[in-house]
C-alpha cells in the first residue's frame, strides 16, 4: 500500500463581499414591506408578522461577519433576494466548473508539478450545478488531465470524504496523483427570507492535491503533509435537509418551496452534532496514537462559531489558545464542504517537520470526516 500526502492547496474567492449590514438592510426592508402588506391579516391573528434581523443577532448566533457571494446585486434587492447568476451555454464553461479550475490552478501552481501528472479528479461538494456530465469531468477537460473524474456530494464534510478517496485511490496504485475540488456556491441555495439563516452562507471553492509519498519531496517547502489517517462517518438525520432536484420545479416566482432551499434545526444540530465529532476526533486519535490535547491546530468545518469552540474545547482538553482552532467564519461565513480546506490553506505556514493537526468536516446527513496530517 502506497502512503499518500496532501502535497498543495488552491483557493479562489469571489470578488463580491456582503457585509452582515448589507444583508441586514435588505432583510429588514423585506420584512417591513411584508408586514404592511399583510398588516390586516397580521392585526386579525391570521398571519404572524415577521421580525426584523441585527447584525449583533447575526454575529452572536454566528460568528459571521461578511461573506463572498458570486453575485451581490441580487441579494441586495429586497425585491429579488437571490443571487442573479446567468445561465450560461453549453458551449461555455459551467460556473461551478470555473471556480473550480480557479482553485486548481493554484494548487497546481503550488503544487510545482504539470497537470499531466494527476491522474484523477474528484469534485466533492454539496450542490452541484447539474447532474450531468459530472462537474469533476468538465474540471478534468478544462485542465486538460487524463484519467477519470466524477462527482460526489456529502454535504460540508464532502472535502474530508473526498480526501479519503484520492488518498485510497493513492494507496491502492489507481493514480499517482487526485486532484479534489471544492466549488460552493451556497448562495443559490438559500432561503434569503428566513432571519434564522440567511446569513449562514457564502461562495468560494478550494482545490486540494493528494500524491503518493513516494513521488513527494521528503523535505523543503514543497514536502507536504503525510496522512496519519482517515476516518468518516454517516448518520441518517432531517435536522439539514434541502429537496431540491429534478423531481420538482420552482414555483412562479423562481423561489420555490421553502423545503427546496436549505431548512436546518439549529438547537438539534448542535446539540446532536458536537458530541458526536468530538467524541469521534478523540477515539480516531487515540487510536492512531496521537494525543488529541497536543495537537497544534484543529482545522474544523466552519458552520458556527459557537460549535467550533465547543469541539475545539472538548478534543484538546481547555480552551484552544489564539491560533489553535482556525476561525474564517467572520470573512468567509459558512462555506459548507470548503471551510475545513479554508482553514487548513489560510493558517499552516507555521508548522515544523513532525508537527500535526486534524482537518474535520461535519454537516448534513448527518456526515463527519477526520483527516490527521503531519507536517513532513
Amino acid at each position: 500500500m502506497t502512503a499518500a500526502v496532501i502535497a498543495a492547496t488552491g483557493l479562489y474567492t469571489p470578488p463580491n463581499s456582503l457585509s452582515n449590514a448589507e444583508l441586514v438592510e435588505t432583510f429588514n426592508a423585506y420584512v417591513a414591506r411584508f408586514n404592511a402588506t399583510n398588516a390586516a391579516a397580521i392585526e386579525a391573528g391570521e398571519v404572524a408578522a415577521l421580525t426584523p434581523s441585527s447584525v449583533e443577532f447575526i454575529e452572536k448566533a454566528s460568528g459571521i461577519k461578511a461573506r463572498y457571494v458570486v453575485d451581490k446585486s441580487g441579494l441586495v434587492d429586497p425585491e429579488i433576494m437571490r443571487p442573479n447568476i446567468p445561465e450560461r451555454s453549453n458551449d461555455e464553461i459551467s460556473v461551478l466548473a470555473e471556480m473550480a479550475v480557479e482553485a486548481a490552478k493554484q494548487a497546481i501552481a503550488r503544487w510545482g508539478k504539470p497537470a499531466s501528472e494527476i491522474d484523477a479528479v474528484i469534485c466533492a461538494a454539496s450542490n452541484m450545478q447539474r447532474a450531468y456530465p459530472a462537474m469533476a469531468i468538465e474540471v478534468q477537460q478544462a485542465l486538460g488531465i487524463a484519467g477519470f473524474a466524477f462527482d460526489m456530494n456529502v454535504a460540508c464534510s464532502s472535502a474530508t470524504f473526498g480526501i479519503k478517496t484520492a488518498a485510497d485511490f493513492v494507496a491502492s496504485g489507481s493514480a499517482r496523483a487526485v486532484l479534489m475540488v471544492n466549488p460552493e456556491i451556497c448562495s443559490g441555495h438559500l432561503n434569503f427570507r428566513d432571519r434564522d439563516s440567511h446569513f449562514i452562507f457564502g461562495d468560494v471553492a478550494t482545490a486540494v492535491i493528494v500524491e503518493a509519498a513516494d513521488q513527494a519531496p521528503k523535505s523543503g517547502e514543497n514536502a507536504g503533509w503525510d496522512i496519519l489517517g482517515t476516518r468518516l462517518k454517516t448518520q441518517f438525520s432531517n435536522n439539514i435537509r434541502n429537496n431540491f432536484g429534478f423531481l420538482n420545479r420552482a414555483a412562479p416566482d423562481g423561489i420555490g418551496a421553502i423545503d427546496k432551499l436549505f431548512v436546518q434545526e439549529g438547537r438539534k444540530v448542535f446539540r446532536e452534532v458536537v458530541p458526536m465529532v468530538a467524541d469521534m476526533i478523540v477515539e480516531h486519535a487515540n487510536d492512531l496514537g496521537v494525543d488529541p490535547t497536543g495537537l497544534k491546530r484543529l482545522w474544523l468545518h466552519q458552520a458556527n462559531i459557537n460549535m467550533n469552540e465547543m469541539i475545539g474545547r472538548k478534543v484538546l482538553g481547555r480552551d484552544p489558545a489564539p491560533g489553535e482552532n482556525v476561525i474564517i467564519l467572520d470573512e468567509f461565513a459558512n462555506t459548507s464542504s470548503a471551510g475545513s480546506i479554508i482553514a487548513f490553506h489560510r493558517a499552516n505556514d507555521d508548522f515544523a517537520t513532525g508537527e500535526t493537526g486534524l482537518i474535520c468536516s461535519f454537516g448534513a446527513g448527518y456526515s463527519a470526516g477526520t483527516v490527521f496530517v503531519r507536517k513532513r
